[in-house]
């Protein structure tokens, strides 16, 4: 098990380029299990953790795929797909394995696939995707664990989200592509991930309209065709890296990354005294001698990320005065506030949201990564700590950010990896 060694207190300056979106690029892997013929080549697919955990995945359900990491070109071929059974032992690992549902049920008429973790329905996300298929004709069943939906083929419908769900709309968007008749999605996710996934299946031959709007339509075709796509970049990777330029008075820019994906975040780094300035595909921000406070609330697309909120509470650690973090995204997401106070923030929670008052500076400590997003955030405050700072639980993060210690080090960071 590895951890980073970070000596803190260093400005991050320079250039680097942001790897193609993880949270696009593994809803366009599963969405090829619709293309019965031909190869689909991918271009851009970052070497994540869940990249592999995703392989592993396809290849049980029967897909033969070669993969060079080096070059992050994906080749897959689904035509010998024939297991629509997604076992608990590959699903546990990563919540996005659920998007195997709407792809396998179009393609066979029926799909098991495992609740992700093990989880029950209840109050879970996959209510939305369980809702949305029995709308548009599907017979879903829960039982042992996993969720069986048969339909061949599905008849369409208007599907209605109570709240926008990335990948509820993505699954919704896989099954119905050669459904009878048109779906309507309503309160459809906006965000540039899912437009991603549209355009790669639109240029595959499907026919889905008004992506990245509350409204979705999707007209019926017969078959989709093997293509070549580019994965956009990820904006997620994108901010973090301009708020380890805000948190430690730095000036980085990133490559890669529309800016449009990244407006509220861009508007938040303003407020707390970053100068910033965009380019079509390019973003430079230079961070304060010290941050202003801020007000954040985390909300769908649109609205500031959920995954960039660790990393915005990091940079309120050392504000000149009181920020407030608002969750509305996820009941849980407040697991790194512990961690940062052994850093010497002054933070207290209460319900959805954080209060941070700021402190003159934080002080290097042993730390745990809990989640991908929140050990990003500790990784921001523990570079701009005072001493020595080690981070346990790495793997958390090689989830989503690829070679994360490789990158800040070409930008002037301190920080290593060692065997824990």
């Amino acid at each position: 098990m590895d951890k980073f060694v970070i000596k803190g207190n260093r400005r991050l300056e320079g250039t680097i380029a942001v790897d193609g979106s993880k949270n696009a690029a593994l809803p366009i892997i599963f969405g090829s299990l619709l293309i019965a013929k031909g190869e689909t080549v991918l271009k851009n697919i970052p070497p994540l953790r869940d990249i592999f955990t995703t392989i592993k995945v396809m290849e049980h359900l029967g897909a033969k795929i070669s993969y060079d990491k080096k070059k992050e070109v994906m080749t897959i071929n689904a035509e010998q797909v024939t297991q629509n059974t997604a076992p608990y032992e590959l699903m546990r690992q990563m919540r996005a394995s659920f998007l195997t549902l709407g792809p396998i049920l179009a393609r066979l008429g029926e799909a098991r696939i495992s609740l992700p973790g093990g989880c029950v329905l209840g109050a879970r996300p996959v209510d939305f995707h369980i809702k949305g298929l029995q709308t548009l004709g599907a017979e879903v069943v829960e039982k042992g664990g996993y969720v069986t939906a048969q339909g061949s083929p599905l008849k369409g419908g208007t599907v209605y989200f109570d709240r926008p769900s990335h990948t509820g709309t993505e699954n919704i968007m896989f099954a119905a592509v050669f459904a009878k008749e048109k779906t309507y999605i309503t309160n459809a996710a906006c965000d540039p991930e899912v437009v991603d996934v549209a355009n790669f299946l639109n240029n595959a031959g499907a026919k889905i309209h008004g992506a990245g709007t509350p409204n979705i339509v999707i007209e019926p075709v017969k078959k989709l065709k093997a293509i070549e796509y580019s994965v956009s970049g990820d904006r997620l990777v994108a901010g973090t890296y301009l708020l380890g330029g805000a948190i430690t008075g730095g000036t980085v820019t990133v490559t890669g990354c529309a800016p449009t994906a990244l407006e509220v975040v861009l508007h938040k780094l303003r407020e707390i005294g970053c100068e910033v300035n965009t380019r079509r595909n390019s973003i430079t921000v230079t961070g304060p001698k010290r941050p202003a406070p801020v007000m954040v609330t985390t909300f769908p697309f649109p609205g500031f990320p959920t995954d960039l909120q660790a990393c915005i509470m990091a940079v309120s650690c050392i504000a000149s005065g009181t920020s407030h973090i608002t969750e509305t995204v996820f009941d849980d997401r407040f697991s790194h506030t512990m961690e940062l106070r052994r850093l010497g923030a002054d933070i207290s929670v209460s319900g959805n949201e954080a209060v941070i008052h700021g402190v003159k500076s934080l002080q290097g400590a042993e730390v745990m990564a809990s989640d991908i997003r929140a050990g990003a955030g500790i990784v921001l405050a523990c570079l701009a700590a005072r001493g020595t700072s080690e981070v346990f639980r790495v793997y958390h993060i090689d989830r989503g950010y690829n070679k994360l210690e490789e990158k800040l080090s070409s930008l002037g960071a301190d920080i290593r990896r060692e065997q824990a």
